[in-house]
């Protein structure tokens, strides 16, 4: 049986899972919480390149800033369509007021900004707040 590496979202140990078009049920073997949690995790310069490298599946990060207006209205929008992909894509999100070295290692020149990675790889990247549909597509496009 094909098997990915999936990072939990709780205590971020890399777990290896069988593949399967939908998961009822799949926990951490590290910390026990479910894999299948949506919410968006927060990276830091620490955890960043571990999540990154560790996933097998899609990682779209969305590099924002508290005092950003256009990130203000998407972030729910980012937290909303994440429900959608439990273990088909994973979301996480980097300040850049905090993480400010992440933003120039990443050469994030505006927020928000929408970077996809797979296979451990920049694959997409996006300027702008986006809506429901196009951070669907965005996602889609992806998978």
């Amino acid at each position: 049986m094909l098997k990915i590496n999936v990072v939990c979202p709780h205590c971020q140990k890399v777990n290896s899972i069988p593949k399967k078009d939908s998961y009822n049920k799949a926990n951490c073997g590290s910390c026990k919480d479910s894999l299948l949690s949506t919410s968006p995790i927060e990276l830091n310069e620490s955890n960043f390149d571990h999540v990154i490298v560790n996933s097998d599946i899609p990682v779209i990060v969305d590099f924002w800033a508290p005092w950003c207006g256009p990130c203000k209205i998407m972030g729910p929008i980012f937290n909303e369509v994440a429900l959608n992909y439990s273990l088909k894509a994973l979301f996480v999100k980097v300040n850049t007021q905090e993480e400010q070295n992440l933003g120039t290692k990443y050469n994030i020149r505006s927020i928000p900004t929408l970077v996809v990675y797979k296979n451990a790889k920049e694959v997409k990247r996006i300027s702008g707040a986006l809506d429901h549909i196009r951070l669907s597509t965005l996602v889609n496009e992806v998978l």
